[in-house]
């Protein structure tokens, strides 16, 4: 009877380990899947045929919304993280511009640095990855968590390698930038929503060895992703990396000065507020680069950056500057906003710059952030790739603020006033007998429908309400034939 218990006893001891070893295996299978099949896998994006628009593998148009959340990965922890990702997607944003290194001695919310001894080369890593207690705070593994969720909510992160006055310091060296932009592009290309945006803030004239080794060495490891420079304000990638092979795209950096501050002998490019200009200029240039405004004013920030005593960019603002530059011929925008930017925590916080008014969370509610999605709408609403920018369609322009943009396809124009002056078209540029007419409002997406007229001739346009300066409005014109 006891060997009889005893043996029963045995039995049943190997049956329950067996059991909890099946289970073990199961649960480790299934938390290999779920890391495996976690974060969504966005369609690779590409240069449309054209050359003048972006889109993905399979031909679909992409209009880059872009939102600047250049501390993203070392200010936000990941609950947060999670927060401003959902609050994007929901606002239309596909694109968040962030930075890997803002310095050298950078370390994430968790108290990880990203180097050892603040050398590039030498990145620091924890044993494990982003799903595992004893690595989910290391600085990279962060990162990669990050950009897991951005991918999972359809959002493509611009990724910094390292922000430009690092290297303009002198601390980094061109073996020291290969080794860094190998482990880069070894490490993240496995994500489906890379773009690289080489360079960050600085002339690529500064240290210009440097930042052609991180754009050759991306391309040489990762050959699906884009890749582009982000320069100095008032300065295009084009002025020094248009024709170098790493190059996908031009970016401008139209800056943060009002037309009477924009007067420095040291820059190139006097267009202050004019930032279509810039997208002016690149569109010109051959060989055909797409071309995008990826750092105009913020909303919140002090005029000309530094003085916190100057005004404030506004969200009508901002949206001058989208519009403007899109209909100049720009494949997207870029949106930014002062505390968002800088990821502010609190208003006690003595480690900022320009002035922030309120912390991140709160800066996200911006007025602004929301109205950029109807500019993406009304660009996906009609074909895409034929758009071209054409100012011809504009009989008498203005100056400045009162300077009409337009842009059209073959059968449909917009034509996009700041100030809701009266303005007069030229009609006959597109197709159709009988062309119908409607007004856009920028700030909500409303539609207002004028009437039907002759394709000939000049006609007026008395936009709602009277002129000032934010009562903007998009003329839309469209073939009913």
């Amino acid at each position: 009877m006891k060997i009889e218990y005893r043996l029963k006893s045995v039995l049943l001891k190997k049956t329950f380990n067996m059991t909890n070893k099946i289970i073990t295996i199961f649960l480790l299978g299934m938390l290999i899947l779920s890391k495996n099949t976690y974060a969504q896998t966005l369609p690779d994006l590409k240069v449309s045929a054209n050359k003048r628009f972006l889109q993905t593998a399979d031909g679909k148009p992409f209009f880059w919304l872009g939102d600047t959340g250049w501390l993203l990965f070392s200010k936000l922890t990941r609950e947060e993280a999670i927060q401003y990702l959902d609050d994007r997607k929901a606002k239309g944003f596909n694109v968040i511009q962030a930075m890997g290194l803002h310095t050298l001695n950078v370390v994430n919310m968790y108290g990880d640095s990203a180097l050892v001894g603040k050398n590039i080369a030498k990145p620091k890593i924890t044993d494990g990855d982003s799903f595992t207690d004893e690595a989910q705070y290391d600085f990279w593994n962060h990162v990669d968590f990050v950009i897991e969720q951005a991918e999972k909510r359809g959002i493509y992160i611009g990724f910094v390698p390292i922000w430009g006055g690092n290297v303009k310091s002198g601390r980094v060296s061109e073996s020291q930038a290969r080794i860094y932009a190998e482990f880069l592009a070894k490490r993240f290309a496995k994500h489906s929503n890379i773009i690289w945006l080489n360079g960050g803030d600085i002339k690529g004239s500064e240290s210009i060895n440097i930042w052609n080794v991180i754009g050759n060495t991306l391309r040489e490891i990762d050959k699906k992703h884009l890749i582009t420079f982000h320069p100095r304000g008032r300065s295009s990638s084009s002025e020094w990396f248009h024709n170098e092979k790493w190059m996908d795209f031009n970016m401008v950096q139209s800056g943060h000065r009002t037309y009477a501050q924009d007067t420095s002998a040291n820059e190139k490019l006097h267009y202050g507020e004019d930032n279509w200009k810039y997208i002016n200029r690149d569109y010109k240039l051959r060989p055909v680069l797409p071309t995008i405004d990826g750092e105009p004013s913020y909303e919140g920030i002090p005029h000309g950056l530094h003085d916190v005593t100057q005004p404030r960019w506004t969200a009508a603002e901002v949206r001058r500057y989208g519009y403007w530059s899109v209909f100049a011929g720009a494949f997207g925008y870029t949106y930014g906003q002062n505390s968002v930017m800088q990821m502010f925590r609190t208003l006690t916080n003595e480690d900022t710059s320009f002035g922030p008014l309120e912390i991140w969370s709160e800066g996200m509610k911006a007025e602004g952030s929301g109205q950029m999605q109807f500019m993406k709408s009304l660009l996906l609403s009609k074909p895409f790739f034929e758009r071209i920018p054409d100012q011809s369609l504009v009989a008498k322009q203005g100056e400045k603020y009162n300077y009409i943009l337009a842009t059209r396809g073959k059968k449909y124009a917009f034509l996009y006033t700041y100030t809701g002056r009266n303005f007069t078209v030229n009609l006959g540029k597109i197709e159709g007998n009988v062309l119908k007419a409607t007004w856009y409002n920028p700030r909500n997406g409303e539609k207002t429908i004028i009437g039907s007229f002759p394709n000939k001739g000049t006609k007026e346009f008395n936009p709602p309400a009277e002129p000032k300066d934010g009562n903007d409005w998009v003329l839309i014109l469209s073939s009913n034939q």
